[in-house]
């Protein structure tokens, strides 16, 4: 009988299944999209709904499997990833009361008065991140808006953490995922005690700590009727998307850069000891290995405004892409491909390099359009110029980062959705003027995941023989040296000139695109 590995995946945009093999090979997905919930009353909040997100679940299950028509009895095991930050609480029966994805940004107040008492700077020097979008602030705002919650409060986890407790019952953590609450001691890989006691809480709501690959419980009878998997099913610890996508592209050694590009891109360098930045820039987090950790610049948002651009402007190519039955992005791509580095010196204003102390982003725009010349100023000219916005938010985090490690990169992986495509990539490569490496798999999270999962199954000695088996690369990106000359200019322009549209976002002017609780 063969036998598959299900992955799962809560995103920010969207919920997922992957299903692989045992050699690596992805054999089905399914996937829906969604968008968080803002609370009318609560402004800045991104609720997650956990219902529908279940539901939504369940339902990729089913439909990835009956795709490659796999039978319950083939499925190995299960396991889960999700986007990092964003935490479930539950009151002391297991029911969920309270539930935030990773960019909720309603406890400002709270944020502040972390800030402007030191606490703040404790924090990120124990747990490796900011205020903004870490959970003391949370449970603050909890604390003193919905007192009633607070008060019933008998566990929490976080995301991926909720789809093992929805398949297994067991409410847990893993490090790569725990450590993104902002209540970890990185060092220790656990949680700290002087954070829990800070936002007052006992420590007993905290859930234990397996590392990734560990075999936590089985999928329920309840489960099973949810889902269509078959009870007794074993259930894996995942974790964080990130760092599950790291070991999918075999970034399981010091050193080693590679982005991952979905909603938010992520800059990120592996190492073998927690590195905080002094400066409060890019955050540090647990690596899904033992023995290394993962720090990290964001993108943000740029999987949303390539959405947003493809269903606001795009009617015509996503019609011509459902006739010749592509992706709508490939040919979006092969219209950007006709414009030149620089995208005919239109600028995109979008994300901006991660401040993690000042973490805001000006009001989405394009600057400088020819309106004498609309067929070089146009709507290839905008993709082109979204793609590189991205292209340099990333190398503006590398040097970050380099500055941090004194490590130049002489490759770097590019993997997640974003990588699918053959100009993106390219861009990439010639912003930063090294060779970009793209696997197979794309969706390196979930392959990550599965590897995980089949080490803790036995069907891989251990993580280093799963990289060596499955981790596979498609293509490799040279950089067009004349090109990188003309972005590197393109570049410092785009650095000048995006502070001075976000001033217009400080004097009140323009709302922001998303701005960081305490900025």
């Amino acid at each position: 009988m063969k036998k598959y590995i299900v992955t799962l995946d809560a995103g920010t945009g969207s919920g997922r299944c992957l299903i692989f093999d045992l050699e690596g090979n992805q054999i089905s997905q399914a996937q829906e999209e969604w968008i968080p919930k803002e609370i009318p009353e609560y402004p800045g909040s991104q609720e997650f709904d956990t219902k529908e997100a279940w539901t939504i679940l369940c339902r990729t299950i089913k439909t990835a499997m009956a795709k490659a028509d796999i039978k319950p009895e083939e499925v190995l095991a299960i396991t889960a990833s999700s986007m990092r930050e964003g935490m479930v609480v539950y009151d002391k029966e297991g029911n969920e009361i309270w539930a935030c994805t990773n960019l909720d940004a309603r406890a400002v107040e709270e944020a502040v008065e972390l800030i402007k008492s030191g606490d703040a700077e404790k924090i990120f020097k124990l747990g490796g991140d900011w205020v903004n979008i870490i959970d003391p602030p949370r449970f603050l705002w909890i604390k003193k808006h919905q007192p009633e919650v607070f008060e019933k409060i008998g566990h929490m986890n976080m995301l991926s953490d909720w789809v093992l407790y929805k398949l297994s019952g067991k409410i847990i953590t893993d490090p790569s995922i725990g450590s993104s609450s902002g209540m970890f001691d990185l060092a220790r890989r656990t949680w700290a005690d002087e954070t829990i006691r800070l936002v007052g809480l006992s420590k007993d709501i905290f859930p234990p700590v397996y590392e990734s690959g560990t075999i936590i419980g089985e999928v329920t009878d309840q489960a099973g009727r949810d889902t269509g998997l078959l009870p007794g099913t074993p259930v894996v610890t995942g974790g964080a998307d990130t760092q599950l996508a790291l070991v999918g592209v075999s970034a399981v050694e010091n050193n080693r850069y590679v982005v991952v590009g979905g909603t938010q891109w992520q800059t990120a360098v592996v190492t073998d000891k927690p590195l905080i930045d002094p400066k409060f820039r890019v955050r540090t987090l647990c690596h899904s290995m033992p023995g290394f950790w993962m720090t990290e610049g964001i993108g943000f948002y740029h999987g949303f405004s390539t959405r947003w651009f493809r269903d606001a402007f795009c009617q015509l190519e996503k019609e011509m892409a459902r006739q010749m039955g592509v992706d709508p992005y490939y040919v979006l791509e092969k219209l950007a491909s006709q414009a030149s580095p620089g995208s005919n010196g239109i600028i995109a204003i979008f994300s901006d390099v991660m401040n993690a102390k000042r973490w805001k982003h000006a009001a989405p725009s394009f600057l400088q359009f020819d309106i004498l010349s609309p067929q070089t100023s146009g709507k290839k000219e905008c993709y082109r110029a979204l793609e590189e916005n991205a292209a340099y938010v990333s190398y503006g985090n590398y040097q970050i980062l380099l500055e941090l490690t004194n490590s130049p990169a002489e490759e770097i992986v590019f993997c997640g959705g974003s990588s699918k495509g053959f100009l993106w990539p390219q861009i990439m490569a010639d912003v930063y003027g090294v060779k970009i490496k793209v696997p197979v798999v794309k969706e390196a999270t979930s392959l990550g995941s599965a590897m995980i999962a089949g080490v803790a199954m036995g069907v891989y000695k251990n993580l280093e023989e799963a990289v060596e088996r499955l981790v596979r690369f498609e293509r490799v990106y040279e950089p067009d040296m004349g090109n990188h000359k003309i972005y590197q200019d393109y570049y410092k322009k785009w650095r000048e000139i995006y502070p001075r549209i976000l001033q217009l976002v400080d004097e009140g002017l323009l709302k922001p695109m998303w701005r960081a609780p305490g900025t």
